[in-house]
C-alpha cells in the first residue's frame, strides 16, 4: 500500500486526485493539505471533492507519514514543497508547470536525495502522443511545417502549456535540433515567409476547456494532425496516482512518465 499526501487538496486537481484515489487499488491518502488560512481547512477532503466523507480533514501542511507527495500547486510553492519532502525523505510526484530556471534547478537538486517523477502531463494518452510526435518528426523531417496549438480554460496562468512545450521538445528531438533555435511563439504583423524548420507554438485560452493539444505537420498537398483532448482532469489524476505507486521505494533520481509507463 502506498501512502500519499496531496498538496493543494482544495484545488481542481487536488479534488480530482481525492476522487480518483478512492478507486485506485494500492493507494491510500493520508494527508490533504492547503495553504494556511484557506477556507477549506477543517473540511472533510472527500466531502469537499464530492465523493462523500473519507474521515480525512484538509489541513495546513504538517509532519506526516506519507510515502509519496503529489504536487499540482502553483510554481512559486515548489521550492518550499520540495524542501519539506527532502527533509522527510518522501518521494515526490510533480505535475506543476511554468517553473522558472531556479525552480527547475531545485527539482534537479532534490532528485539527488529523493525519487521524483516530473512530467508536464500525467495522462497516458498525452505520453503516447509525445512518442507519436517524436516519431512523426523523425519520419517527416523539416520538409513538413510543424505547428502546435493548445487550448485551456481561462483560469490557466502559464502559456504555452507545459504539455505544449513537452510536445515541442519531442518534435525538436525527433528532428535532432535544439528547440530554442527553431521555436516561434505566436505570430503578429509582417512576419515574412515561414522559415524552413521552424516549430510554431500557439496558446489559446477560454471557457472551461481542460486541455486540447493539436500537432500539425503540413506540406504541399497534405497535412497530418495528431490530437489529444482531455475532457476531465481525472485522466491527469489517475496518471499521477499511478506514478506515485510506481515511485514508492525507488532510488533517488529524476524520472518521467515514460519511465512509469515503460515506454522506453
Amino acid at each position: 500500500m502506498t501512502k500519499v499526501a496531496i498538496l493543494g487538496a482544495a484545488g481542481r486537481m487536488g479534488q480530482a486526485l481525492i476522487r480518483c484515489s478512492q478507486r485506485q487499488p494500492g493507494i491510500t491518502v493520508v494527508a490533504a493539505f492547503e495553504t494556511e488560512g484557506h477556507a477549506a481547512i477543517g473540511q472533510d477532503a472527500g466531502l469537499f471533492a464530492g465523493v462523500g466523507p473519507i474521515k480525512l480533514p484538509i489541513t495546513a501542511p504538517k509532519k506526516n507519514d506519507a510515502d509519496v507527495v503529489i504536487d499540482f500547486t502553483f510554481h512559486t510553492a515548489v521550492i518550499a514543497n520540495l524542501a519539506a519532502a527532502v527533509a522527510a525523505r518522501q518521494a515526490y510526484v510533480l505535475g506543476t508547470t511554468g517553473l522558472t530556471d531556479a525552480e527547475q534547478a531545485a527539482v534537479n537538486h532534490a532528485a539527488q536525495t529523493i525519487p521524483i517523477v516530473w512530467a508536464p502531463n500525467m495522462s497516458l494518452g498525452v505520453n503516447l502522443l509525445l512518442d507519436l510526435v517524436r516519431r512523426a518528426a523523425t519520419t517527416l523531417g523539416p520538409e513538413y511545417d510543424a505547428e502546435i496549438v493548445e487550448m485551456h480554460h481561462h483560469f490557466k496562468k502559464d502559456a504555452p502549456s507545459g504539455t505544449a512545450l513537452g510536445l515541442a521538445n519531442a518534435l525538436a528531438t525527433g528532428r535532432g535540433v535544439n528547440l530554442k533555435d527553431v521555436a516561434c511563439y505566436g505570430r503578429e504583423g509582417m512576419t515574412g515567409e515561414r522559415p524552413s524548420g521552424q516549430i510554431g507554438i500557439h496558446a489559446v485560452r477560454g471557457g472551461d476547456v481542460v486541455g486540447d493539444h493539436i500537432v500539425m505537420f503540413a506540406t504541399d498537398g497534405e497535412r497530418v494532425e495528431i490530437t489529444h483532448r482531455a475532457s476531465s482532469r481525472e485522466c491527469f489524476a489517475n496518471g499521477a496516482l499511478k506514478a506515485a505507486a510506481w515511485l514508492h521505494g525507488r532510488k533517488p533520481g529524476l524520472y518521467n512518465m515514460r519511465n512509469v509507463l515503460n515506454l522506453d
